[in-house]
């Protein structure tokens, strides 16, 4: 399927409407000044996931992910390499590096950032189909992206990956990631058939 510069910029739209929400959420939430921002979004098979380079695919990265079900189907994920992530919970917890606290924060940390993030995402999504999606709990793992997309049971959610980056930035400190919306066959034309007005 070919994505034209219009659609692309439709779903990167899309996301940063939903990254916008999660950074209003996140800064009610902990009382940090807390920016999102989605400089730029690729829409790519498999193999073209493999070969991009910034999220270093093959190697083990801080996951928070959940399926969704509905008229669009597949997994969504938010992605930090291991530093960026360790940041993030030090800056949202204010606990030091060697605090032993920190390991026990991380995960809950993390797995609170990414179902507000990735809920977030996906409600502008429904919104924008005007159809409800079921969601799994979020979960998370420490696992290389490949293999997190991999890992749905349905092979059909290889068809296409929306890969977005991801920066937050907060006390002057701008930490990477990356969302990843995993999507069945058939979904991503769903998806951009609705950006373009025509019922799903």
């Amino acid at each position: 399927m070919e994505i034209d510069a219009e659609s692309l910029d439709a779903v990167r739209e899309l996301i940063n409407i939903g990254v916008g929400r999660a950074a209003g959420m996140l800064n009610e939430m902990t009382g940090c000044t807390i920016r999102l921002r989605v400089p730029m979004i690729q829409i790519l098979t498999l193999s073209e996931l493999a070969g991009a380079p910034h999220i270093n695919a093959g190697s083990a990265q801080a996951t928070v992910s959940l399926t969704f079900n509905g008229p669009l189907s597949g997994m969504s994920a938010l992605v930090f390499p291991q530093d960026s992530a360790a940041a993030l919970v030090m800056l949202l917890s204010g606990e030091p590096h060697e605090s032993p606290e920190l390991d026990a924060l991380r995960i809950e940390t993390l797995k609170e950032v990414g179902n507000i993030v990735i809920n977030s995402v996906m409600g502008s999504i429904a919104n924008l189909l005007a159809h409800h999606l079921t969601y799994s709990l979020p979960r998370y793992q420490e696992i290389p992206v490949l293999l997190l997309a991999r890992s749905a049971n349905n092979p059909c959610f290889h068809d296409r990956i929306i890969l977005a980056d991801t920066r937050f930035t907060l006390e002057d400190h701008e930490i990477e990631g990356s969302i990843l919306l995993i999507l069945e066959v058939g979904s991503l034309e769903t998806l951009l058939d609705a950006t373009r007005g025509v019922s799903p």
